[in-house]
């Protein structure tokens, strides 16, 4: 199963759109609006967060193999400067894929500046892709 195809109720939500998912790296984006802003009207950093995190599942869930799940065990992310009202696009990438933890990174742009970078690990197991 793609993971552009797969049922992502939290990223639907959100608005998430992945574009790019193979070979450890995934490129995703979300429109901005309104109702992301936080109280400062600027582009709220959960959503980053979460458009890192998923980014990074993105990028590790292309080398996964048959039967294979992955969950965050823990994200860094550093804000450098804030965003909108354009649209927010992550870049992310698998840095080291071991038998059970994989390391990640995202970079996360909005109108071509660099708004945030993330680093995640995230933990491997066997589950039926159904589940």
């Amino acid at each position: 199963m793609d993971f552009e195809k797969s049922f992502h109720p939290f990223a639907d939500l959100l608005g998430f759109e992945i574009t790019q998912c193979s070979n450890g790296e995934s490129v995703c984006s979300v429109e901005h609006h309104i109702k992301l802003n936080n109280t400062n009207q600027v582009v709220h950093g959960g959503v980053i967060y979460s458009l890192a995190d998923t980014g990074m599942g993105a990028a590790l869930f292309s080398m996964l193999e048959k039967g294979e799940r992955c969950a965050t065990i823990e994200i860094k992310i550093t804000y450098f400067r804030p965003s909108g009202p354009h649209k927010l696009v992550c870049e992310s990438r698998v840095l080291k894929k071991g038998k059970r933890v994989a390391m990640t990174e995202s970079d996360v742009y909005c109108n071509g500046e660099l708004v945030a970078k993330a680093t995640g690990s995230f933990a491997m197991f066997s589950m039926p892709r159904d589940i």
